[in-house]
């Protein structure tokens, strides 16, 4: 029996997948396909409910940006990937959603990739996180040492890092191709020592846990080099379902199943860059577009006796949802004093209502409004179907309906007209807050405060 399940704030378990395609999973139609069953994460699906029509943003920084904030990066300022040594992140007058647990009692950590600041005052130590292990920037760093004429006096040797709140972050590890391959067992153990330090008590807990596959260079862990015989990125996939098959198993076996809201999701559509390419199942595309297989991704949802097993959802939901939702769930209070993007989806989650709270939502690549999406229908006003392919900017948008034409090679302006009028509505409304609320400017100071 579940040792809290009278408790009114449940724990959270938020595991972030990195560059996991639409299609890669069992459970979305790949596994066994991709040359690698997913057993483990297929379950959960079955336990919770699965969306189909989960939306993040164009790349890593703005969906840890959105994801920490409730907020469009178009408004963060957290608009792209940039190397070590140039501002980055966030600013430190965005609250996030670590933030407004901790302020609600809960014990935080974070073991995994932040990618949202890389100084003092911008790790996650700083950011409402208790504790953190992992990796400030991104993956791909995990190859300089390696490459040619890399000159460690002019670019820092990449570390894996651990902070503690109220003490300055501290260098571990090199973060190397070697480390590339280990870091996901360890941010699994650390997850997983935390679980089982923190059940025993009466106070609730936010776990964070953004791993690094299938992120570039995808290479497993050395004990599931072979384990699927189908190279590398199969093995580097049964390697992910299997570490998040023991942060679950981890928190039944401590009985607090029934009082903990188990997420797993991914940040972007899939991996971009050869030989590691992934796939966005029907959809096309892959990150840095604005095709629906850049926005759509993985989310799956387990909350045992409030959100419904086995269901599937075809319904809009966006990246920026989730930090209301779970502040709903804890119970807390979001910013009030800003724009917030996200919409409380408790409702829709818990089975309380069947359609989500959401019909459409905006999407930019760094400062470009790209596309707009409605209910069934996606409006392109810069064409681009693969990264660096060269963005066409439409003088007569597309519309595509994605319900008819998942594929987007089919424009519907003139047969289906009629749904540019809530799409321009959606979007000047959105314009006009952005006038009212100017966004944080990229590389905005500590100091920096709106207005």
């Amino acid at each position: 029996m579940d040792r809290r399940s009278d408790k009114r704030q449940p724990n959270i378990v938020l595991v972030l997948a990195d560059n996991l395609g639409w299609g890669e999973l069992g459970c979305y139609g790949g596994g066994a396909l991709r040359g690698a069953p997913t057993p483990r994460i297929d379950a959960l699906a079955r336990e919770g409910t699965q969306f189909l029509n989960f939306n993040v943003e164009s790349d890593c920084v703005p969906t840890r940006s959105a994801l920490m904030t409730g907020r469009h990066p178009i408004r963060t300022g957290a608009l792209q990937s940039v190397p070590a040594g140039l501002p980055q992140g966030i600013v430190p007058w965005e609250v996030t959603l670590a933030e407004v647990l901790s302020r609600a009692g809960y014990a935080t950590a974070m073991y995994g990739k932040w990618h949202l600041g890389d100084i003092e005052g911008r790790y996650p130590k700083d950011r409402g996180f208790d504790e953190w292990y992992g990796i400030p920037r991104t993956t791909n760093e995990s190859m300089f040492t390696e490459q040619v004429g890399f000159d460690e006096t002019v670019v820092d040797i990449p570390h894996v890092m651990e902070g503690l709140r109220g003490q300055p972050a501290e260098k571990r590890e090199p973060y190397d191709l070697e480390m590339r391959r280990r870091i996901d067992e360890e941010l699994t153990r650390r997850s997983c020592d935390f679980i089982r330090r923190k059940a025993p008590t009466d106070q609730p807990f936010f776990l964070y846990v953004p791993l690094t596959q299938l992120h570039y260079p995808t290479i497993p862990h050395r004990e599931f080099i072979g384990m699927t015989r189908k190279g590398d990125f199969a093995d580097s996939l049964a390697e992910m379902d299997h570490r998040v098959g023991q942060i679950l198993d981890t928190v039944d076996e401590l009985g607090v199943r029934e009082d903990t809201v188990f997420i797993f999701a991914s940040d972007n559509g899939p991996e971009f860059r050869r030989p590691w390419r992934g796939t966005a199942g029907m959809w096309t595309g892959t990150y840095h577009t604005a095709m629906e297989g850049a926005l759509r991704v993985p989310l799956i949802v387990r909350w045992p006796g409030r959100v419904p097993a086995t269901r599937v959802t075809n319904e809009i939901v966006h990246v920026v949802d989730l930090f209301p939702t779970l502040a709903s769930m804890a119970g807390t209070e979001i910013p009030a004093d800003r724009p917030m993007d996200g919409i409380d989806q408790t409702r829709f989650l818990c089975g309380e209502q069947e359609a989500s709270s959401r019909e459409g939502f905006l999407y930019y690549i760094k400062s470009e409004l790209r596309a707009a999406k409605w209910r069934d229908w996606k409006m392109h006003f810069v064409w681009e179907v693969e990264p660096n392919a060269g963005p066409i900017h439409l003088e007569t948008p597309y519309v595509f309906n994605i319900v008819q034409d998942p594929k987007e090679e089919t424009d519907v302006n003139a047969a289906q007209g009629w749904v540019r009028g809530p799409i321009r509505k959606m979007i000047q409304a959105f314009q006009d807050s952005l006038k009212e609320h100017p966004p944080v400017p990229p590389g905005a100071p500590d100091d920096y405060r709106p207005g």
